[in-house]
């Protein structure tokens, strides 16, 4: 056998080990979600878990997302990931989808799938479009097409949750989560996470060995007509975590400015939001550049955040996904916190950050309840 030969068979190994390791493993528990019957006690598992699939009984003007996020350990690749589903708003057209963003070059890609191909547990966070997989656990890709091939596998472990200690308040939303008419609603899957493996987009390795990972999600008819979403948890002192969202909620015929978030921080996270009747400034509305104080009875945070290159997204209107957004992951943050004795409890900076800033800013300002 000529070294050729066996540096072909090698190659040919490897690549087989690759797309078999990153395949989707049907959890045992799974249902397909365009035939699923009735599930004895979902209803009361999700309710308790927002990290669980939710629309299990939609039909129509619904989506579903998560959002997985990667960063490489030398912060050289940022990578997110967006399984989800899009039911429109008479239900006559219904997708399962797969979003990619590239941090560093803000190329995005979009990938439709027919609604038969999306499952999820029945027991766990867990779903499944085609021969990709996503969970707390792992993600498994499996895209092969004409204009792309993107095959990997990428371990998860050690998730951060929000309080974990007080199961009241795993939920980002607080009291607000159980209002049944919101237009959209929020979930917190991981603040934090390790990261092992790596995944291959058209011959390109993203190697996430030892790196960080965050995973949120989205659920309802609409995204809010306008927003701000800032997130990072790659800051120099390792196990720090911030996000916020800020938007217009639809409110009894009328709307308010409300928003929600989380910072966690030496092994300890802390909520705040409209719902804990913290306080909300937005002092800059530049179309790149936020500068926003929020203060609760614990903590004061200040935080200036810069847009850099901007992918475009797309985003649910009634179910559908026909809007476009622009998103960043590679935005600039400075965050200091301080608490109520004026004593300073962090004080860092990231260029690795999340940053989305859409619609009226001015109305999302004057009307912060």
């Amino acid at each position: 056998m000529t070294p050729r030969t066996l540096t072909l068979i090698i190659s040919c190994l490897v690549t087989l080990i690759i797309h078999q390791a990153s395949r989707a493993q049907p959890p045992e528990d799974e249902v397909r979600f365009s035939e699923h019957k009735t599930m004895i006690g979902y209803r009361s598992k999700k309710r308790k878990n927002p990290d669980l699939f939710q629309g299990n009984k939609k039909k129509k003007d619904y989506f579903e997302g998560w959002y997985f996020k990667m960063v490489a350990a030398d912060e050289s690749e940022v990578m997110s990931f967006i399984p989800g589903i899009s039911l429109s708003e008479k239900g006559e057209k219904q997708h399962a989808f797969i979003q990619i963003i590239n941090g560093k070059t803000a190329e995005t890609s979009y990938f439709s799938f027919p609604i038969d191909s999306f499952h999820f547990s029945k027991e766990k966070f867990a779903i499944r479009i085609s021969d990709n997989y996503f969970s707390k656990d792992s993600v498994h890709l499996n895209i092969q097409n004409d204009t792309a091939k993107i095959i990997g596998s990428v371990q998860i472990s050690q998730p951060t949750q929000l309080c974990p200690d007080n199961k009241k308040r795993k939920a980002i939303m607080g009291w607000y989560r159980f209002v049944p008419f919101m237009q959209c609603y929020h979930g917190v899957v991981s603040l934090n996470h390790e990261l092992q493996g790596h995944i291959d987009i058209n011959e390109k390795e993203y190697d996430f060995k030892d790196g960080v990972g965050y995973i949120e999600k989205d659920w309802g008819e609409s995204m809010p007509s306008s927003w701000i979403w800032i997130q990072s948890n790659s800051f120099e002192q390792d196990g720090t975590s911030f996000m916020l969202s800020v938007a217009t909620i639809p409110w009894l015929g009328s709307s308010f400015t409300g928003f929600l978030g989380f910072f966690s921080h030496n092994n300890q996270s802390h909520r705040f939001g409209t719902y804990s009747k913290a306080d909300l400034q937005i002092t800059s509305t530049h179309a790149d550049t936020l500068q926003i104080k929020i203060t609760d009875k614990a903590y004061t945070f200040e935080l200036s955040a810069y847009r850099n290159q901007a992918g475009t997204l797309i985003a649910p209107v009634n179910g559908s996904m026909d809007r476009r957004i622009a998103e960043s992951i590679d935005a600039t943050l400075q965050l200091t916190v301080k608490n109520q004795q004026d004593s300073l409890i962090f004080n860092g900076s990231t260029t690795v950050t999340g940053l989305e800033i859409v619609g009226d800013l001015e109305a999302l300002r004057q009307n912060v309840k």
